[in-house]
């Protein structure tokens, strides 16, 4: 809390001060999680990687200029501790608690905005290999992108090991010109960060639309409710359940941002965010189409479960009734009395033993003709 409320106290020094003030009274902040910073003016690349403390230095230099409107600064960082990320907070002017959300992460897909900033919050979901899934197996696995977008700069602060956007900055960067995206400031790279999350989504639906059919067909194969298919169903719906979290919540958010009335975003880049919205909706009606389907297979295959301990009950039923004959006519003769039918007959021994087998093999065939065999 020590960062938090010293990181207020910068906020209320910042705003009396003004806006100059913000980047010449700060001292040299810690770079240990950078894991890229650079200076973008109309939509090129200026110089190579930059401290923060330069990449804000140069910006306010380049703005003062008449052709440095556009400039702004990128700046990526990995799991940042809080006092890695607190020099940049308070040279930036960050709200402290969208400071806290991305130092300590496990935060709600959101978009909320403190004053001229846009702070975005969005889950990464990685598909994991397996060989074949099991009651155990991890099938997705999740990650933490935050995003700073402001006037003149992006801040984005990822958590996890997955969900690198080296590969993107390289692609806006290939497409550096007037007409790129780039050009178009902050609100644009937030928008390429949310189109390469929600692209990633739409990847580990189609792989997950695999594990779903692969459980269908085991549940309706032949083995029936005699296979291990609960614990996979299961297992499966957990997984399914986390991508939700991830997807849903950020429906809303990303249709906010392609509304008219959001002044941060610029006007051209709106249509950008409907797109993403749709594919993200998409996405969504997959992820609830997955969990409504291993609801009926859970259902269905505790169903054959108790299916088939009814017939293996009514087996035993039957194999029972079946040894109760001879046991009956053996226990009968075994009464030890003197005056008993067919004691002393010659016969009578074969004779007892052959009605006990005509009764039994009667009685298997009517129970195989019902079905209990």
């Amino acid at each position: 809390m020590s960062m938090i409320n010293s990181l207020r106290a910068a906020v209320r020094t910042n705003r009396r001060r003004g806006a100059a003030g913000v980047y010449d009274v700060l001292s040299e902040d810690s770079a240990s999680a950078v894991v890229d910073c650079a200076v973008y003016q109309q939509g090129k690349r200026r110089g190579e990687t930059c401290s923060p403390r330069e990449a804000a230095r140069r910006v306010k230099a380049e703005r003062q200029l008449p052709d440095g409107v556009g400039s702004f600064s990128w700046i990526g960082l990995h799991e940042p501790t809080e006092a890695e990320f607190e020099g940049i907070a308070q040279r930036f002017g960050l709200h402290p608690l969208a400071v806290e959300d991305a130092v300590h992460a496990h935060q709600r897909p959101k978009v909320e905005r403190y004053d001229d900033v846009l702070f975005a919050v969005f889950k990464t979901i990685r598909y994991v290999e397996h060989d074949q899934l099991t009651p155990t197996s991890e099938v997705v696995e999740t990650g933490e992108l935050m995003v700073f977008a402001g006037r003149d700069f992006v801040i984005t602060v990822r958590h996890g090991g997955h969900g690198s956007l080296q590969e993107l900055r390289h692609r806006l960067e290939a497409d550096a010109d007037e007409a790129g995206l780039l050009a178009k400031g902050p609100s644009a790279v937030l928008h390429a960060i949310a189109d390469h999350v929600v692209d990633n989504y739409l990847l580990v639906a189609e792989r997950l639309q695999n594990d779903v059919d692969e459980i269908e067909y085991g549940v309706f194969s032949a083995k029936g409710g005699r296979s291990s298919d609960v614990g996979r169903v299961y297992q499966l719906k957990r997984e399914v359940l986390e991508f939700k979290r991830a997807v849903v919540p950020l429906l809303r958010p990303m249709q906010q941002l392609s509304e008219p009335l959001q002044r941060l975003v610029d006007p051209d880049i709106q249509k950008y965010f409907r797109d993403v919205a749709d594919h993200l909706a998409r996405v969504a009606e997959q992820v609830h189409g997955f969990d409504e389907l291993l609801n009926s297979l859970l259902q269905a295959n505790l169903a054959q479960v108790s299916v088939a301990q009814n017939e293996d009950m009514r087996k035993i039923t039957a194999w029972a009734a079946i040894f109760a004959v001879p046991t009956m006519i053996t226990g009968v003769y075994g009464m030890n009395f003197e005056y008993m039918p067919e004691l002393h007959h010659e016969y009578g021994y074969p004779t007892v033993l052959g009605a006990i087998v005509l009764i039994c093999v009667g009685m298997y065939r009517g129970f195989r003709r019902n079905g209990w065999l």
